[in-house]
């Protein structure tokens, strides 16, 4: 198995390792940035679309699904990880599916497609993620939108350097306790620029969402549409 392939394993058990622990920590707000910044930037920026019906990728918990059904979406998540589902469908407003990133690709339209949006909040965290974006191009509707949103490169490249590279997350700031470390795929804004192109998505809009006090960014928040037609 190659390091690459090693690392995206390890990061798909870490979600059942920690779903317990990161279902708590979004619940209870205890995560700064997206509490005061970064949750509300998704819900507008979907919102202000007035999406009928919406894809939440890496749906988690189940937390932004809940809230765009509430604003009267039609929402289905689907998530790689079993116990992050299981606590999605508990907390209702939504259809909610367990299927790995992998199976999505092979078969993007199984839960339907022409979607007024797709949504990949904090949840594109491998290093290949181009056969999963260019999958995406199968579900959405001609004139719907790709919203993904992810740390903001400049702010989280941190001392190891602005370059594309897997880490570690410790979550050794976070208040829950938390089972397993979980790697992740650190890009910079070219590289994500990069494979938004291969994956024949164009970029129309960049938002960063920015800290109240500080003015630093928290996230990057990237709006595409797709600019070949899929047949």
């Amino acid at each position: 198995m190659s390091r690459d392939s090693d690392a995206a394993e390890q990061l798909r058990a870490s979600w059942n390792a920690n779903a317990d622990a990161w279902s708590a920590a979004v619940r209870e707000r205890t995560i700064e940035s997206r509490r005061i910044a970064t949750d509300a930037s998704i819900v507008q920026a979907v919102l202000a679309r007035s999406p009928e019906r919406v894809l939440d990728v890496g749906c988690g918990e189940g937390w932004l699904a809940r809230v765009l059904a509430a604003a009267g979406a039609e929402v289905v998540g689907v998530d790689g990880s079993a116990r992050l589902v299981d606590a999605a469908r508990q907390q209702g407003s939504g259809i909610f599916h367990e299927i790995t990133y992998a199976e999505l690709v092979a078969e993007p339209e199984q839960f339907g497609k022409d979607y007024s949006a797709v949504v990949c909040n904090f949840a594109l965290l491998e290093e290949d993620v181009v056969p999963l974006l260019s999958a995406l191009r199968r579900v959405v509707a001609p004139d719907g939108v790709l919203f993904i949103q992810t740390v903001h490169p400049w702010s989280a490249c941190g001392e190891a350097g602005y370059r594309n590279a897997w880490r570690i997350e410790t979550f050794s700031g976070f208040e829950q306790c938390f089972a397993e470390p979980m790697p992740w795929y650190f890009r910079t804004l070219a590289s994500w620029v990069d494979v938004l192109q291969t994956a024949e998505w164009q970029v129309t809009e960049i938002q960063e969402p920015l800290h109240p006090d500080t003015g630093n960014p928290l996230s990057l928040l990237l709006i595409c549409k797709t600019n070949v037609a899929v047949v």
